[in-house]
């Protein structure tokens, strides 16, 4: 409380919500990004989730300083707050506070978005908030919106490009909750490189094993076996800045043969770990579908492939071509400035 003579104003209070916390993926940055926004401005911050010790594996995978954000059991929609941000898992929630802001990370669609209900509960949301042009088209189209694209947050300070080894990584949760990140075609499609010749190179995995991972893991292990392939599970913000400096290519087969317009969740809805490895220099090599094609220019910051053949060709011209991959590295770093934190919070702000 702020008190100038007599007067005294009043704190400002803001509701966060997610649905999906404990999964620690490129939504879940997202969320905390803009809750510290928030509180970095003075604002009073509550984080709605059933355990408060989360708040240390939040901290750890995003090498974030949540002090200034309380946990509590229950936001109670946003009454009683000035501002409430609410991560949407398809429904649209009767929103209570003075402003009300819906985010959509996962591009719905068939869930009956333009119901009556939803169109009043919609009322009392000031707008409706996605993270790519790509889930933008299907949330528009399914809630009847006119919704406002906030891209990701990238730390394109701290994420930079160090000593370059002969490492293809990729970075993303080994399970195959709404969609998979097909690390099993990655792993594959890398011993195909290896046993063509290819030496001195080493493919690594790095990703969360919070939820739905079951036996997965345990089966890209096996599939490893024998082959320069490494695999590190839940790895800490400084570890994956260190993985995304030192690597040469980043590799996504997120997406993989999934018909994005009849299942647009099942593929990649932005890309962060894409921008997070542009940053560092690395060379992206994206399957060429949702959010990555609007990240990712064609032979000039990186590569789409629509097969694996296609993959493996791209891969083998970004090693063979040292020139090329230079170029394609330093306009990768240049490219994803525009991700930035400063730029995120200058949006939130603005929209506040």
């Amino acid at each position: 409380m702020r008190s100038f003579g007599s007067c005294k104003l009043k704190k400002m209070k803001a509701a966060i919500y997610n649905p999906y916390l404990d999964t620690l993926g490129g939504g879940e940055r997202y969320t905390l990004t803009f809750a510290k926004v928030l509180s970095d401005g003075g604002w009073e911050v509550d984080l709605e989730w059933k355990n408060a010790e989360i708040k240390a594996s939040l901290e750890n995978r995003f090498g974030m300083d949540l002090t200034k954000i309380k946990i509590i059991n229950d936001v109670k929609r946003g009454d009683g707050y000035d501002l409430c941000f609410w991560v949407s898992d398809g429904s649209i929630p009767a929103l209570k506070s003075r402003k009300n802001f819906i985010h959509f990370q996962v591009p719905f669609q068939n869930v009956n978005g333009r119901s009556l209900l939803n169109k009043m509960k919609l009322f009392r949301v000031n707008k409706v908030i996605c993270n790519s042009n790509f889930t933008k088209k299907f949330i528009d189209q399914e809630y009847g919106v006119n919704s406002l694209v906030i891209y990701p947050p990238v730390d394109t300070i701290s994420i930079k490009p160090k000593r370059k080894e002969n490492i293809i990584l990729f970075v993303g949760r080994f399970s195959g909750l709404l969609q998979s990140k097909h690390q099993d075609i990655l792993i594959k499609n890398f011993k195909k490189l290896v046993d063509s010749g290819l030496i001195d190179w080493k493919l690594v995995l790095a990703g969360g094993i919070e939820v739905g991972v079951d036996s997965y893991f345990e089966e890209l292990k096996k599939l490893s076996k024998d082959y320069p392939i490494e695999i590190i599970s839940s790895p800490d913000f400084k570890t994956l800045k260190d993985l995304y400096g030192k690597s040469r290519i980043f590799w996504s087969a997120s997406g993989f043969e999934v018909d994005e317009n009849k299942n647009p969740e099942k593929v990649e809805h932005f890309g962060i770990n894409v921008v997070e490895a542009m940053s560092a220099g690395t060379v992206p090599i994206a399957y060429n579908a949702g959010g990555h094609r609007e990240i990712i220019k064609e032979g000039v910051n990186g590569f789409l492939w629509g097969s694996t053949q296609n993959l493996l060709s791209k891969t083998k011209e970004a090693i063979s071509d040292k020139r090329l991959w230079r170029g394609l590295s330093l306009q990768a770093r240049k490219d994803s400035l525009p991700f930035s934190l400063e730029r995120f919070s200058r949006e939130v702000l603005s929209l506040i």
